[in-house]
């Protein structure tokens, strides 16, 4: 079976961030350090308050990402994810079971438009780099939505993972990102530290306050149709949350009718998403429930989306939407951001 899409391996080669989430700060002085690098096939920055650069802090960091490689990395073979798809028997980890529990939360409350399986219809479509776009016929379809559905994956209590069908992909590359951000935070809290901004691939955390300013932490959100100069449609303070965004305005595939085909998949349906929504913004209490339901958000009809949130407590979100030659910008009564 060839390797699904990933965050893990390449994800700079076709990686897109709908809503990209940037530091509204000046530069670190002596009491705010920045730690950056690569990391899960994609960048990091971290500021946090201190008056030097801790070495053990760089290497707590490492740390953190090889632990998270070793469980969910889909291109390390040995990592517990590759082994639970090659049907090999296998212990899972504490992260594994964090991730896992948390995706099956999700995927229930949104009536599986969040599906960690979803990867094998992704693959089909051909949304990976540089790839014609697929038709997948009536025949293919079906072979294809019965090994997708994560009600046919079991996690027992004894930390086995069981699955319907041997031929079943989990990928959690829609919600993984969000919980290395959430592992990293907890890192720096257990580290002693109060005050600071964790940022994996345009997701967020942010705890405490700027200590620069002495107010939260400011993040932006990019405009959706922007040329060449980097503008952004919304500025938020962020203080003790995670924050995720996901999107579709320039992830697509046009076939030769000029019929439009999004990055996102109905995994109910198995079918691409047509829809008005160009990119989601929720902030969460972790950033891997708010990465989780920004990627649930671009797969149901906006309307449904509202009133899936409006019903959840202390999860907010806001959507970009199409309008003609232009964009509106909708969000539930506690996202409050200055439109700019």
């Amino acid at each position: 079976m060839n390797p699904m899409p990933s965050i893990f391996r390449d994800f700079k080669k076709f990686r897109f961030f709908a809503v990209a989430a940037i530091f509204m700060t000046c530069q670190p002085d002596k009491t705010l350090q920045r730690a950056q690098g690569e990391a899960l096939g994609t960048t990091y920055s971290i500021l946090y308050a201190d008056i030097k650069a801790n070495e053990a802090v760089l290497d707590s960091i490492d740390a953190v990402f090889l632990r998270i490689n070793q469980s969910m990395s889909t291109y390390w073979p040995n990592s517990v994810i590759s082994k639970i798809n090659r049907g090999e028997a296998t212990q899972i980890d504490t992260d594994f079971h964090n991730v896992f529990q948390t995706a099956q939360q999700v995927w229930q409350q949104t009536d599986g438009y969040f599906d960690p399986t979803v990867g094998a219809l992704v693959n089909a479509y051909g949304f990976g780099p540089e790839k014609p776009l697929a038709v997948i016929d009536d025949k293919a379809m079906d072979s294809l939505l019965n090994i997708t559905g994560f009600h046919r994956v079991s996690l027992f209590q004894n930390g086995t993972i069981s699955k319907e069908n041997k031929n079943i992909y989990v990928d959690f590359n829609a919600i993984a990102k969000g919980y290395a951000v959430d592992a990293l935070a907890k890192m720096f809290k257990s580290l002693g530290y109060e005050n600071y901004l964790v940022e994996v691939g345009g997701e967020l955390f942010a705890a405490g306050i700027n200590p620069v300013k002495s107010k939260p932490w400011r993040v932006a959100i990019d405009h959706p149709k922007q040329d060449k100069y980097r503008t952004f449609i919304a500025t938020f303070s962020l203080k003790n949350q995670g924050m995720a965004s996901s999107g579709n305005y320039r992830k697509f595939r046009t076939d030769v009718s000029g019929k439009r085909y999004v990055h996102t998949v109905n995994p109910k349906t198995g079918k691409t998403v047509q829809s008005n929504v160009l990119s989601t913004s929720v902030l969460a209490p972790s950033t891997m429930l708010a990465d989780a339901y920004a990627t649930a958000l671009m797969a149901m009809p906006h309307k449904q989306g509202e009133t899936l949130i409006e019903n959840l407590t202390d999860i907010e979100a806001m959507w970009v939407l199409a309008a003609k030659d232009s964009v509106r910008v909708v969000a539930t009564k506690g996202f409050v951001f200055e439109r700019q």
